[in-house]
């Protein structure tokens, strides 16, 4: 959803403030879903299968990316001086955008340590 700040401006507080919210929703969609694929990653490594953990890193990577994007656009909004009231669906936005950006990177070094350790066991006749 991407909108200008002249569009932004052009609306109403209404109008701004449901615009915001459908926003907040999709941040939160788009980085519940990479969050899950990043959690899916560390279980495929788990079991051995990096290649698809790293796939699904990837694809976690974009999705979370998307989510990303209409944050970026709030906070260009605000930097062209752009005010609203404080959105609660944003604020759990926000949450769950940090919380998504810190677990990619946790799970990235998980599915590291899994494979890591499946070579160790190969190389010591236990894998």
């Amino acid at each position: 959803m991407a909108i200008s700040v002249e569009e932004a401006r052009a609306m109403t507080e209404e109008q701004l403030q449901e615009t915001i919210t459908e926003m907040a929703f999709e941040i939160i969609a788009n980085v519940g879903t990479a969050r899950g694929m990043y959690i899916e990653a560390i279980q495929e490594a788990k079991a051995g299968h990096f290649d698809r953990a790293k796939e699904l890193m990837a694809e976690g990577k974009e999705t979370f990316v998307l989510g990303h994007h209409g944050h970026a656009d709030l906070l260009e909004w605000q930097g062209q001086g752009l005010t609203w009231k404080t959105n609660i669906f944003l604020m759990h936005a926000e949450d769950q955008l940090m919380a998504a950006d810190a677990f990619e990177t946790i799970a990235s070094e998980f599915v590291e340590v899994h494979q890591e350790l499946q070579e160790l066991k190969s190389r010591d006749g236990r894998g």
